[in-house]
């Protein structure tokens, strides 16, 4: 049975890498087993948006490890996709228009904590990393 399945990424991933990269891993599980699954970036949680710090996070599973980046890409190509914009600003230094995350601009849909409440509520499953 299909669910709806909610991920918000919040949390500081550098401060528990594992925690993170399983909640990665989690978020494309539910992809790959066909639910609705629709994800939302906010604070630090937005550092999974930054090429380089995915690669930090595959270098952590082994030396040629791609593991979080094809994670990742099931994530992008799969997930509907949300983000704070305040946040990307804040924590990665990057404004809104700038192409510098690993999805574009125009595939995330910018908001703040009323995406957050309602992507939530309208949700079976929530995981918060």
């Amino acid at each position: 049975m299909t669910k709806k399945v909610f991920v918000n990424f919040v949390s500081e991933p550098k401060n528990d890498v594992m925690k993170t990269i399983v909640g990665i891993a989690c978020t494309a599980q539910a992809i790959n087993d066909g639910h609705e699954v629709t994800v939302f970036f906010a604070a630090a949680g937005t550092r999974l948006l930054e090429s380089t710090f995915i690669k930090e996070l595959d270098d952590k599973m082994g030396a040629d490890s791609t593991i979080v980046t094809s994670f990742m890409e099931t994530i992008i190509t799969g997930a509907k996709l949300s983000c704070s914009f305040a946040s990307v600003k804040i924590v990665l230094g990057y404004s809104e228009g700038d192409g510098a995350l690993i999805v574009p601009d125009d595939a995330i849909a910018w908001s703040g904590p009323p995406g957050v409440i309602k992507l939530a509520t309208a949700a079976d499953v929530q995981l918060i990393y």
